[in-house]
């Protein structure tokens, strides 16, 4: 059966409220439990069918067969050797309709996204590898890692790496970067970002005893200056002192919908956070924390029943959210409509319309919708 490999890095709490509240009823819970249909730029996996001279063909039920052929069959020819019947394969779907009936799929495009995956999962746990330096320029050094070309800024190099040149000549820092090339070094990976293509090492690595010292030093609720370093998908890394980071959640960057912390922030930008929680040596912080809850002043203006103008922000697998006020925002499900491609007929993006609150639970920053159809 074909499946999800990789979803979204996170859900609004909203959403996955809203979608639970739907689950109550009859046709909610029936739609819910009904397997979504893999959509262009999804991964899917599933066991290989056929293998021909030019194709290969993957079973996706109940969804139907994808097919890898023409120039991504070509791209990948060296991995197809050794694919065989039965085996169980990881593709990004390319075309969910093809004219033959088949769903498109590209193997050289999986094998990308999961690359990057995996490097979004290194930062958020710190983990170190040994990478080989390919080339030296006058900003830093070169490493390749998992086939991809990333970028080790000199300022990231350990004290014993450093080129230490009098009067920061940069020819002179460039002829000792370049020593260092066809060397391995020890590195974690600091920002990763696929849509631009860019990964960032760093070498410099803080001993677990000297972190626990650091960290120790904290406590929830304390408010601090820090310094952001390194922004993913799902957050934002800030540094509050050398050598010592804390994650800023996607969910902890502000009240309203963030959907790329890169649109908001860049490195080197001096924010304000609060600690939300230690553990385990790592320090979680919060940007939203320091601001204003919208959901207190929605409470003394909304409740269950009532009829509301809401503007549709976002579509996702399970229907339209929608935002009654910057940071209060429900989800309008995709049962009441039958249909996704039915639910974005009726709503448009951005568009403003009369929604009736279903669940309101502004404790829990909590709310579900149902359309009530006169646009506005």
């Amino acid at each position: 059966m074909a499946k999800k490999v990789l979803e979204a890095d996170v859900e609004e709490t909203t959403t996955e409220s809203a979608a639970d509240a739907a689950k109550d009823t009859l046709m909610g819970g029936l739609i819910a439990s009904s397997p979504t249909p893999p959509g262009v730029g999804d991964l899917v996996e599933g066991p290989v069918s056929a293998i021909e001279k030019k194709a290969i063909y993957i079973d996706l039920a109940p969804f139907g067969t994808g097919i890898i052929y023409g120039k991504e069959y070509i791209a990948v020819r060296d991995i197809i050797r050794k694919i065989n019947i039965g085996d169980t394969v990881a593709a990004k779907v390319v075309d969910a309709s093809s004219k033959d009936g088949y769903i498109e799929l590209s193997l050289k495009e999986a094998k990308q996204a999961l690359t990057w995956g995996e490097a979004e999962k290194a930062i958020k746990d710190r983990k170190i590898f040994e990478v080989p330096v390919t080339e030296a320029n006058k900003g830093g050094l070169i490493l390749t890692w998992q086939g991809i070309q990333g970028f080790l800024p000199a300022s990231q190099l350990k004290s014993d790496h450093y080129p230490r040149v009098l009067d920061g000549d940069k020819d002179r820092i460039l002829e000792e970067l370049k020593k260092l090339v066809g060397t391995k070094l020890e590195v974690s990976i600091i920002s990763a970002s696929p849509k631009e293509g860019k990964l960032i090492f760093s070498e410099k690595n803080q001993g677990e005893k000297e972190k626990d010292k650091m960290v120790s030093k904290y406590a929830v609720g304390d408010t601090l200056d820090g310094e952001v370093t390194g922004i993913v998908d799902f957050g934002v890394f800030v540094k509050v002192e050398e050598g010592l980071e804390g994650l800023v959640h996607i969910s902890e960057i502000d009240w309203g919908l963030v959907e790329d912390p890169r649109t908001m922030f860049k490195v080197g930008d001096k924010v304000k956070v609060k600690v939300i929680e230690i553990k385990d040596g790592k320090v979680s912080l919060s940007i939203k924390a320091l601001k204003e809850n919208p959901w207190v002043e929605a409470s003394k203006k909304y409740k269950k029943d009532d009829v509301v103008s809401a503007v549709v922000i976002k579509f996702n697998r399970h229907g339209a959210l929608a935002s009654i006020e910057e940071g209060v925002a429900g989800l309008v499900h995709v049962s009441e409509f039958g249909s996704e491609e039915k639910l974005r007929e009726k709503l448009g993006l951005g568009k403003k319309y009369s929604f009736k609150i279903n669940l309101f639970d502004p404790k829990d920053q909590k709310m579900a919708l149902s359309f009530v159809g006169d646009k506005k």
